[in-house]
């Protein structure tokens, strides 16, 4: 287990924080997809998070960054404090929800709801720097104030990077109610 201070904290959405974390020349290998379980120092209880970069990222940036879901005050849980500065117990990396090592595909599509996009903005970034011909990204989150770095998205979507598509609620309320809609907004033109 690592104890990493908080380097920085950023609003994301109205219900999600971006967290920095130091990794203070520390080595921290991991596969895009995976996560860590994360804790204040001391506390006891840690919570898992997807690591929302690249592993190409957090090498060149000395960071983790982690997007992490908060209340209507901006608070995390009891579990953890999101003040710079403030220690943090970080055990992993976990999970098998990842990019393969060296995939023969060269077309990639990542669906994602909400603070959903950080494993998945891990996996995409580290795609774009493979041998890729199209990358697709569709997005939903339950209101529009919620789509979690969406300038750097539509940023790669406007450089031709990513196709993105974003949707709203109410296309994804249409979708639990009959799935067959899925394809459609898969296929058709963002409005």
């Amino acid at each position: 287990m690592l104890t990493l201070p908080i380097r920085e904290v950023l609003k994301a959405t109205p219900r999600a924080r971006i967290a920095w974390l130091d990794l203070n020349a520390h080595a921290f290998d991991y596969a895009a997809g995976q996560a860590v379980s994360i804790a204040s120092h001391g506390f006891d209880r840690r919570r898992p998070y997807s690591i929302a970069a690249a592993p190409e990222d957090a090498r060149r940036e000395g960071r983790l960054e982690l997007l992490i879901g908060v209340d209507a005050a901006g608070a995390a849980g009891a579990h953890l404090t999101l003040d710079p500065g403030q220690l943090i117990d970080v055990e992993g990396p976990l999970g098998t929800f990842t990019f393969p090592a060296a995939p023969e595909e060269r077309r990639f599509v990542f669906i994602a709801g909400g603070t959903g996009i950080a494993p998945l903005r891990s996996m995409m970034r580290h795609a774009l720097t493979l041998p890729h011909r199209n990358i697709g990204l569709f997005y939903s989150a339950r209101t529009p104030d919620e789509f979690a770095y969406e300038k750097e998205l539509r940023g790669l979507a406007s450089a031709g990077e990513i196709e993105l598509r974003r949707r709203d609620p109410a296309d994804m309320a249409r979708v639990r109610r009959d799935p067959r809609l899925l394809v459609d907004l898969l296929t058709s033109p963002l409005g």
